[in-house]
């Protein structure tokens, strides 16, 4: 079987600028605070990561800046075209706030932006803006999207799933088909930061949202994909063979197989901490005294994750483990272990006693 590990340098760099954001989301990952801390790397530190990341070999890495809010950072526009101009492909994923004016948006698209992201929770602004903790965020993410696609950037819109979203995902579907968005990205909750008071689902409606998806997404003008949900890359193998579809083509959902916490990505701190996602925040080093690049390839345990061989449980005893290998955050907020199994999966390997 071909082994999908990306050892050389992460394919996408999620670069958290600042922690600072004016929302006030249940379920942020990165506890956002109201101003930018004294730590944040400096313009000219964040510029010598770029060209540090920039000597990758091979693919360069998607330098996906985020925060927090990165717009807080008055200096985000000059770190794109930075970024752009050492071959570095950008995205940048703000939040829905007076900072995401047209006239903004039309500098990021000077800038080179190649992308960017919204979030919408679910179709009306009663259900999303109490998930975002801000009276009006609905409507101003909407107004933004429509800037953002008016621009000609492709915009991608990510949708929280858990108990409180799950039974809204059609409706918002529907709502994202309208916006014009380019890819429908559904993150699934792994219980960090303030996501600790919303409710996952059970691995039984999970392994129904998944197959919902792959079911539908052939029919929506948009690409849809997951994150801390990589099990969906199996569900949709299995459909292809259950039900004998795109067998002429069976690579095409390829492009994102094996990729998962540590292996494919990386994420940068605002204080510049290396951890393999922004869900599992164990560092590995700091970008002021380490490359990131060497970070990346040496430590231990982005090591460990690349190596499927090594996890535990059914993950470990899995025949997706390869392209799949489940939620590496999800199993170290479940267990305290970054090898161990994702009880978010439903599938029962076939090489565990009794199969499925």
């Amino acid at each position: 079987m071909t082994v999908f590990a990306f050892d050389r340098a992460p394919l996408r760099v999620y670069w958290e600028l600042t922690r600072a954001c004016d929302l006030a989301c249940r379920h942020c990952r990165a506890n956002a605070i109201r101003d930018r801390a004294a730590d944040e790397l400096t313009t000219d530190e964040c510029d010598a990561v770029l060209a540090s990341l920039a000597r990758a070999t091979g693919p360069m890495p998607h330098v996906i800046f985020t925060g927090g809010d990165p717009l807080n950072r008055p200096d985000l526009v000059p770190l794109v075209r930075a970024a752009v101009s050492r071959g570095l492909p950008v995205s940048v994923a703000p939040s829905a706030t007076h900072r995401l004016s047209r006239e903004t948006i039309h500098a990021l698209a000077d800038a080179g932006v190649s992308a960017m992201s919204l979030s919408i929770d679910a179709p009306t602004a009663a259900y999303h803006d109490g998930l975002r903790g801000v009276l009006g965020c609905f409507g101003w993410t909407l107004a933004a999207a429509a800037r953002i696609v008016a621009a000609g950037i492709p915009l991608q819109i990510n949708t929280l799933v858990c108990a409180e979203t799950e039974p809204h995902l059609e409706e918002t579907a529907k709502l994202v088909a309208r916006i014009g968005a380019a890819r429908w990205s559904l993150f699934f909750l792994i219980e960090v930061g303030r996501g600790r008071a919303l409710r996952s689902l059970t691995a039984t409606a999970a392994e129904q949202t998944l197959r919902w998806l792959a079911r539908n997404a052939g029919r929506w003008p948009f690409v849809a994909s997951t994150t801390e949900a990589p099990q969906y890359r199996r569900v949709t193998l299995q459909l292809a063979r259950d039900e004998a579809e795109v067998k002429a083509n069976a690579t095409w959902p390829r492009r994102g197989f094996g990729i998962r916490d540590g292996n494919g990505i990386m994420f940068i701190a605002a204080n510049g901490d290396v951890t393999p996602s922004g869900f599992l925040p164990l560092s590995v080093g700091n970008v002021r005294a380490s490359d990131p690049l060497e970070l990346y390839r040496e430590s231990e345990l982005f090591r460990a994750l690349r190596c499927p061989e090594r996890f535990t449980g059914r993950c470990g005893a899995c025949e997706f483990r390869e392209i799949c290998g489940g939620s590496r955050a999800r199993a170290w907020a479940a267990t305290g272990d970054v090898l161990a199994e994702d009880p978010l999966c439903a599938w029962r390997p076939a090489a565990l006693a009794g199969g499925r």
